[in-house]
């Protein structure tokens, strides 16, 4: 929620969060030198405190964008019209999943003699408890709304705490008074006081008096647009969730929330925002917009790995229940269902549902589309590098759901190869949206044009024989332990030029470059940079921009992100009056405001962004558009480490020789040598003996004069990451149905061996050691009788063991 309801909040309302603590089961026992019998299974928590009840994303509706959306001065969340949304959700969507009535900012009216939230009188006349029995009498469930702090009010009266005489509510803030909230509404609690505890288990115990289930407990900190830590509401979120959990009741934090502190959401909560609000607060007019909208993809491209059974990430309302308010065309209504769907966002609608349209109950009412939401298995992106995206997400029972969100501006075909899925073989398509089969295809399937900011949903379902490659970060892929997600332990996948300069004098000199730190100028029209927004592009401007021209966009909000390889970038652009500020992310993380503002003149070619020192490895920019009349992007500079020395050279055809430079990594690592996406033939066009790799005079001889560029191709950990744990006993468990399993993955000079047991027994201890870090390798195969299976992978020795794919073969 934003600043236009924060007035509508009484001062001594406090937030609540719901979670439950995650993994925290034992580790497996180390390995005996020689274990006959699996180690013990480590058991998994559901999730936050709504416990059992947070296994699926919670399906239903919420009165703010119906609050912001409204005419000021409408008290849209009165007792009448809470009971004429539940009746409708009744009719129309609940025989769908959906059971959730979310009362958001607004709906208390004063304190109780020990300083708990009184429901308002003049909205509520005959009680909110009224209203919360109508709705339990409908088959439905009740959410409230609170903020982090105690307020003045609280303070000033020293009221006693319910249950606990002993405490006072004067007592309970830290001294001196801190700011608890975004819109300093109440001050920070002193939680290392048992006092405070009592107070929020005070009101929770109310909540549930009432008959509460679920509390958005909103301007979370960090995140809700600080991350400084000069807020920081963790304290509240562990202290709700502890006192909620006694209840069951769903603990849902807003707004924004910060990335860098994801284990902690995970830990304590059951659902948590990921981003700013979708409502464009456009009273009368519209809920949303498709900026709004949009924005949303390269959030997810981040946070998609922490949502799972217990705890979800949350998108705000899906409003597209009725295209004359929604704010969004049919195309955009339907892809934004679909991001919720695949996402497995909880799926709570903001429209009146009293107003449903035919095409908005179509969407809110497809049970196959649900049942993505409902499976819980957050989709991933193949690749962020365009506006054409392949997103995707493997089910249980080896099925694939795939979307294919057109994000540009022109209808497209789009494809979807099953390679990229980590697919070999054939498999049946069938659209879910359309509810038709396509048939069967042998290696991708291509969608006709796809409409602008239009969508495909997919199932897509492997054939007999077919291989599945699953992933380290995969939903399915279980971790006993303390693993990492890569840590700079991970190699991505890189092609790196060599550059020829071909002549025919007699008089040229050979020459050539050494390997180090090389700049890569990425120009603003490269395809691969994702624009998000309302960008457009700027030419012949004669301003001295980088290849005289640039990208620009008017909307706060709107975003670039350019995914790369490499140990360093920075974010060039012109510095002008009609210019302000840009908020800049990398991997997800936000790192600073910068200013493009200049009083006087005009910059162009400016480093306003500058990052070095990175792991090398793949990391993305994105920077956020926040103030000022324009944001451009001219260039950006991107830094990698050489994987060739010399990385330039001359051939000379009238003194013709071979051309050879070293790797920098393991001769088996590299892949291909290629001119224009055709292979070089290795052995003849060119020869690798340990880490030299020579061209042949041949080879050169046969090019044209001018500039001949070779890409040298290297493998990397599958999607250039990986898991890795320190710990003996710590495991990796996957289940499968099939007739066949390998496991694939990296071999170093830091690790040791691994015992590999199936369907609980020891079958084989793999050594996992190599001279050199190499990837990819299969370490582990073994064929099986068709059937459900278990494949536990063990660390017994070495200072690391890293985990990266699973493949196994389906016979049905």
């Amino acid at each position: 929620m934003g600043l236009a309801l924060a007035g509508l909040l009484s001062a001594g309302l406090a937030a609540t969060s719901s979670a439950a603590p995650g993994p925290t089961g034992p580790s497996a026992p180390a390995a005996a030198p020689a274990p006959t019998a699996e180690p013990a299974v480590a058991t998994v928590a559901a999730g936050g405190p709504a416990g059992e009840q947070a296994l699926k994303p919670y399906m239903g509706w919420s009165s703010y964008s119906m609050q912001v959306y409204a005419p000021p001065g409408n008290q849209w969340i009165t007792a009448a019209q809470l009971k004429a949304q539940s009746d409708a959700m009744h009719a129309k969507l609940q025989p769908y999943g959906y059971e959730y009535i979310n009362i958001d900012a607004g709906w208390n009216g004063d304190i109780d003699d020990y300083g708990r939230p009184v429901p308002s009188t003049t909205l509520y006349p005959d009680g909110l408890q009224d209203v919360i029995d109508h709705i339990h009498g409908n088959g439905q469930k009740v959410g409230l709304y609170g903020i982090p702090g105690i307020g003045q009010t609280l303070i000033d009266a020293n009221l006693p705490v319910y249950g606990a005489p002993e405490c006072r509510t004067g007592d309970l803030p830290v001294r001196p008074l801190q700011k608890a909230d975004y819109w300093g509404l109440g001050f920070k609690i002193d939680f290392s006081k048992p006092c405070a505890q009592k107070y929020i288990d005070s009101i929770a115990d109310l909540y549930a008096a009432w008959g509460v289930n679920f509390l958005k407990f909103d301007s979370v900190t960090p995140g809700s647009g600080i991350s400084d830590l000069s807020l920081d509401a963790r304290d509240d979120v562990k202290a709700w969730s502890q006192a909620l959990a006694r209840h069951g009741i769903w603990l849902e934090l807003s707004w924004a929330l910060d990335i860098n502190y994801a284990d902690y959401w995970k830990q304590y909560a059951n659902g948590w925002r990921i981003d700013w609000d979708v409502e464009c607060y456009c009273p009368g007019q519209a809920l949303t917009t498709w900026q709004n909208i949009a924005r949303l993809f390269p959030k997810l491209a981040d946070w998609w790995r922490h949502a799972g059974p217990g705890g979800w990430n949350d998108l705000d309302s899906l409003n597209v229940g009725n295209g004359q308010m929604d704010g969004l065309t049919r195309d955009e209504r339907r892809t934004a269902a679909t991001l919720w769907a695949v996402s497995a966002a909880p799926l709570y609608i903001g429209n009146d549902m009293t107003k449903l349209d035919a095409y908005g109950l179509e969407l809110l009412t497809n049970r196959e589309v649900i049942a993505v939401n409902q499976a819980g298995r957050p989709a991933q992106p193949v690749s962020t590098r365009t506006n054409r995206q392949v997103w995707f997400s493997l089910n249980p029972d080896s099925s694939y759901t795939v979307a294919l969100f057109n994000l540009g501006q022109t209808d497209a075909d789009m494809t979807v190869n099953w390679s990229d899925l980590g697919l070999t073989g054939a498999a049946q398509v069938r659209d879910l949206w359309d509810r038709k089969n396509f048939g069967r295809f042998a290696t991708g399937f291509t969608a006709k044009d796809v409409p602008i900011h239009g969508v495909r949903l997919l199932k897509v379902t492997p054939q007999k024989n077919s291989a599945i490659t699953v992933n380290d970060d995969d939903l399915r892929v279980g971790y006993d332990g303390d693993w990492q997600r890569n840590g700079n332990r991970e190699v991505p996948a890189v092609s790196e030029p060599l550059t020829v300069t071909v002549t025919d004098s007699a008089s040229a000199k050979a020459r050539s470059t050494d390997a180090g730190v090389r700049t890569i100028e990425v120009n603003n029209n490269d395809s691969q940079i994702v624009y998000t927004g309302s960008w457009s592009q700027s030419t012949g401007r004669g301003l001295g921009d980088y290849q005289d021209d640039v990208q620009y966009t008017e909307a706060n909000g709107d975003s670039f992100s350019y995914t790369f390889v490499g140990t360093g970038v920075d974010y060039v652009t012109e510095k002008h009056n009609s210019q302000g500020d840009v908020d800049i992310y990398v991997d997800g993380q936000f790192k600073q405001t910068v200013s493009t503002y200049q009083e006087e003149g005009r910059g162009a070619q400016q480093v306003v962004y500058s990052i070095s020192d990175l792991p090398n490895g793949t990391h993305t920019i994105r920077g956020v558009k926040k103030s000022g009349q324009f944001m451009l992007l001219d260039k950006l500079n991107v830094r990698q480490e050489s994987l060739l020395n010399p990385d330039t050279a001359t051939f000379d055809k009238n003194a013709p020789a071979d051309v050879s430079v070293q790797i920098g990594r393991d001769p088996g690592e590299l892949l291909a040598v290629s001119k224009a996406g055709t292979d070089l033939v290795k052995g003849t066009d060119y020869t690798v003996d340990g880490g030299v790799v020579t061209v042949k005079k041949e080879y050169l001889a046969a090019q044209p004069t001018g500039t001949t560029k070779l890409d040298f191709r290297f493998r990397g950990d599958y999607r250039d990451d990986i898991h890795a744990t320190t710990a003996n006993g710590d495991a990796v468990t996957f289940t499968f149905t099939g007739n066949s399993v390998q496991w694939i993955t990296a071999l170093a000079p830091d690790q040791g061996e691994a015992d590999i047991y199936l369907d609980g027994k020891l079958i084989r201890r793999v050594n996992l050691h190599n001279d050199t870090r190499v990837t990819a390798r299969e370490v582990f195969t073994t064929t099986l009788k068709n059937g459900p299976h278990t494949l536990r992978i063990v660390k017994t020795s070495g200072d690391l063991l890293r985990h990266d794919t699973i493949r196994y073969t389906i016979a049905k």
